[in-house]
């Protein structure tokens, strides 16, 4: 099967991995013929390189990581135009019998669509964001205005232009269904995220907690962006509340337009138990985890539209127990209570968040058994095997 990936966020293959590279991967290594087009990250020229052995037409797009929003908006409505423009001259000839595109973004419904319809072949989305809901959710834009209106219509022909529609959860199908009446539910189906097996006996000879200055530390971690949507204020009020444990430190790792803002509020409030740091490379990342107690997710109070945290996968991968503080609308919070993999409470219940750390810091054993159940729930269901599965069964059955 010769099958073009569309992607957004999409590390060199070669020097780190995420979700989407493991797909990529699983579809290269059944043999399939892969073709990936991704932004380049950076202002070299649009190229055709190879990565883990993998084509990637890498293409020179404006920035849509870490700018404010109507520069990312912009950004993302020259999309098609850059990845027609770039498929053209480096793969003219190309031909295809799928294509693979996950959300974000939804603005490439113009080039999917010129695609689809010349190679006759069906489109699998991965749907992991739902917008521009999402950005009404935070504030971001006003439901109904006009830039709404476009988005939204973007969105629609996006699900109808889909073949297969892969959803984090069940309340995400839910969700979709409920708000796209006149889509054919028979699309949507459950696709969880998913990420490659951490090998727990690889870690660095080296003490990880050592080059960080945290030894003898009990260490509560958050990894990934730091933004509107993760509503850390949460996670700075729990580290306010564990100043009076000297060894608890709260590790922030990851980039995003609040991080700097976030340094600002923790000198201001005097929290002095919180580092934060940028990305490190994802195998670091990986080994400072296995060493930490307890992994954070925090997401937006506001928030309708459920969510499933892909960082879950990162502490779920070295079997670390979850503290989560999470909207009302998701059903990430019976995923945990179901695997019994951790413990969360409502975004804003700052002390219901403090007694579930507290749970959580005062038994050894209720981690220990915590972390282990997320492992086991990620070996059973979040590998890129599953996943392949998940999708090549959608479009051959």
């Amino acid at each position: 099967m010769r099958v073009l990936f569309l992607m957004l966020a999409f590390p060199d293959m070669e020097k780190s991995f995420n979700m989407y590279t493991t797909i990529v991967k699983q579809f290269a290594d059944n043999g399939h013929d892969v073709l990936v087009l991704a932004p380049t990250g950076n202002e070299l020229p649009t190229r055709l390189v190879k990565e883990a052995g993998v084509d990637v037409i890498r293409v020179n797009t404006l920035p849509v990581k870490n700018v404010p929003n109507f520069v990312k908006g912009f950004s993302n409505l020259l999309l098609p135009f850059q990845y027609g423009r770039a498929l053209k001259k480096f793969k003219p000839h190309a031909e295809f019998d799928l294509i693979v595109s996950p959300t974000p973004p939804i603005t490439l419904v113009q080039v999917i669509t010129k695609l689809k319809k010349k190679f006759n072949c069906p489109f699998y989305l991965i749907l992991r964001d739902i917008f521009p809901q999402n950005a009404v959710d935070l504030g971001f834009m006003k439901k109904g205005g006009l830039i709404y209106n476009y988005f939204k219509k973007q969105e629609e022909k996006l699900y109808a232009l889909a073949d297969h529609i892969g959803c984090m959860s069940d309340a995400n199908i839910d969700y979709v269904i409920k708000h796209n009446p006149e889509l054919d539910k028979s699309k949507l189906h459950e696709l969880k995220n998913f990420q490659i097996l951490y090998d727990l006996q690889s870690k660095p000879s080296d003490n990880i907690r050592k080059k960080h200055n945290l030894e003898g530390k009990f260490l509560v971690v958050f990894g990934g962006n730091m933004g509107k949507p993760q509503q850390l204020e949460n996670v700075l009020a729990l580290a306010k509340y564990c100043s009076k444990y000297p060894e608890v430190v709260f590790c922030l790792f990851g980039e995003g337009v609040q991080m700097k803002n976030l340094q600002k509020l923790a000198e201001q409030q005097g929290i002095s138990n919180l580092v934060i740091q940028g990305t490190i490379s994802k195998n670091e990342y990986q080994h400072f985890l296995s060493s930490c107690d307890v992994g954070l997710i925090s997401l937006h109070k506001d928030f309708t539209i459920p969510n499933i945290p892909s960082k879950t996968l990162d502490y779920f991968n070295v079997g670390i127990p979850v503290l989560a503080s999470l909207d009302a609308a998701t059903d990430y919070g019976m995923i945990l209570d179901n695997s019994n993999s951790g413990l969360w409470s409502l975004a804003g219940n700052h002390d219901e968040f403090a007694n579930n750390f507290d749970k959580l810091y005062q038994n050894a054993e209720l981690r220990k058994e915590m972390g282990a159940n997320g492992r086991k729930y990620f070996e059973q269901n979040l590998t890129p095997e599953i996943a392949y599965q998940t999708v090549f069964g959608r479009v051959n059955y």
